[in-house]
């Protein structure tokens, strides 16, 4: 049996998350044993996780592991280009001298991120890394005390530490067992690579507003193009019988614009061939704390939302970052009660960045959806001209995008402003009978979602800018 005696912290992982390697590292960093569970050590083969905005290269500079993103081939990401009906706008991360970091972002192949960040786990003495397929959590009297696993040979076996993290991402099957939370399923990610390749403009992330839903294509490493479009839960086509390849060389690369040679490169992965396409369910989850002791449940596994905005990793970098700190004073784990204050306290000092994603991701979601309905059309027509304008609108809604500036208010009246933009739009050039319905019903739609996004997130947490104020104090202060 491969074990730890006196562990002072158990990460079980089922997949690899990059909060794990994090966690572990600030941890061990601070003196303690960890003991880390993973399923599989190869290199992860997938297509989620693949762009680092700037805050979260703040957050990994932080934490003293921004060299995991050095000789990995990663690519600069200083703009976001969008795209629709034959129009375009190359949107930069702002230069804000409030954000005490670089505003550019990383475009990287995110399994060679997780081996650079396990070897530096590895490399610490305190660090126990091995291969083994977590079963249950061991529970006594409400404490959770360890965990059951079959290691690497098959053997099932077990493991005991004061406080156990389960990072086992999306498909968690550790948290049904802590939280009763489930997941919701929006839509389905398809995505390749087209290989031997490079963007005329690779320092942008391309952001199509196709039909019905979107795609997104960017440079991931010196000669690599990932190319990902968007399909709705109800119509996915077969990817085993070919229907796949079809759709998305008869539908969806005829809405590629043919701007530089997205077009060409979209194509190019489906003619020659060469893509192995995988497809990925993009999910939504709203937080909620165990009740259970000694332990804590981080990553996908705690709290998702829609990829669009690429926000996941930099959420867990935060949330890694927070608990470090809460947790660096505390002599003793195995003091429940202690550590159950500090989760409660996580939970509130984590809500100016997770909030401000949370609510941009599922609004952007579900704002970008096309449809013939005239009001949610025109809520998505009035987003793209408040994104083009290029003045402060713009900037503050990609310094939101990026993790630069995580004030949920701000993202609130940025979505008021936006929603007036959008009934400006559906009223001009004069506000005809027909045309001021609609309006007003897209007033309705906004208010409904907003509605449903403060009471997921906390109306309180939302509104008051206390709390936002403190964690740019606290946790976005590193200068470069």
């Amino acid at each position: 049996m491969i074990f730890l005696e006196n562990c002072h912290f158990l990460l079980c992982l089922s997949f690899s998350y990059l909060v794990c390697v994090f966690n572990l590292n600030a941890d061990a960093q601070d003196g303690r044993r960890v003991q880390v569970i993973e399923r599989d050590l190869k290199e992860p083969e997938r297509f989620m996780g693949e762009l680092m905005q700037p805050g979260g290269r703040l957050m990994l500079a932080q934490l003293g592991l921004e060299d995991c993103l050095e000789e990995i081939d990663a690519q600069e990401a200083k703009y976001l280009a969008i795209y629709k009906d034959g129009k375009h706008a190359t949107l930069p991360f702002p230069n804000d001298n409030k954000f005490p970091y670089e505003p550019v972002g990383r475009t990287l192949r995110n399994g060679r991120l997780v081996q650079r960040l396990r070897k530096k786990a590895a490399s610490l003495s305190n660090v126990h890394l091995e291969e083994g397929s977590v079963k249950s959590l061991i529970e006594e009297r409400g404490v959770v005390k360890g965990v059951t696993y079959k290691n690497s040979t098959g053997e099932e076996t077990t493991a005991f530490a004061p406080l156990t993290v389960v990072c086992d991402g999306c498909y968690s099957n550790l948290r049904r067992s802590l939280v009763d939370n489930n997941e919701e399923v929006l839509s389905y990610m398809v995505g390749y690579v087209t290989k031997n390749s490079r963007l005329e403009d690779p320092h942008s992330l391309h952001l199509i507003l196709s039909k019905p839903l979107v795609c997104v294509i960017y440079q991931i490493t010196s000669d690599e193009v990932r190319c990902v479009a968007e399909i709705p839960t109800d119509s996915i086509p077969s990817i085993a019988n070919g229907e796949m390849s079809t759709f998305l060389k008869k539908t969806m690369a005829p809405q590629i614009p043919e701007i530089g040679n997205l077009r060409e490169i979209f194509l190019k992965g489906i003619e020659e061939g060469l893509p192995e396409i995988k497809r990925t369910a993009t999910k939504s989850m709203s937080t909620k704390l165990s009740d259970k002791k000694g332990v804590i449940v981080l990553g996908d596994a705690f709290n998702m939302r829609h990829p669009i905005i690429a926000s996941g990793m930099m959420v867990a970098l935060s949330d890694t970052l927070i608990l470090r700190n809460l947790l660096r004073p505390l002599p003793n784990l195995g003091n429940t009660k202690k550590v159950s204050e500090v989760v409660k306290s996580f939970y509130i000092i984590r809500k100016p960045m997770s909030a401000t994603v949370n609510t941009l991701a599922n609004v952007f979601s579900q704002v970008l959806i096309a449809t013939t309905d005239e009001a949610r059309e025109g809520m998505r027509q009035g987003c793209f001209n408040y994104l083009c304008n290029g003045d402060f609108r713009t900037n503050g809604i990609i310094a939101l995008l990026g993790g630069m500036n995580p004030r949920p208010l701000t993202l609130v009246l940025h979505l008021v402003a936006i929603t007036l933009t959008s009934m400006g739009h559906m009223l001009s050039p004069f506000p005809s009978p027909r045309r001021f319905w609609h309006s007003l019903r897209l007033f309705a739609l906004a208010l409904q979602m907003l509605g449903a996004l403060l009471k997921d997130e906390g109306v309180k947490e939302m509104l008051i800018p206390t709390n936002a104020a403190a964690y740019r104090r606290t946790y976005m202060t590193t200068t470069k």
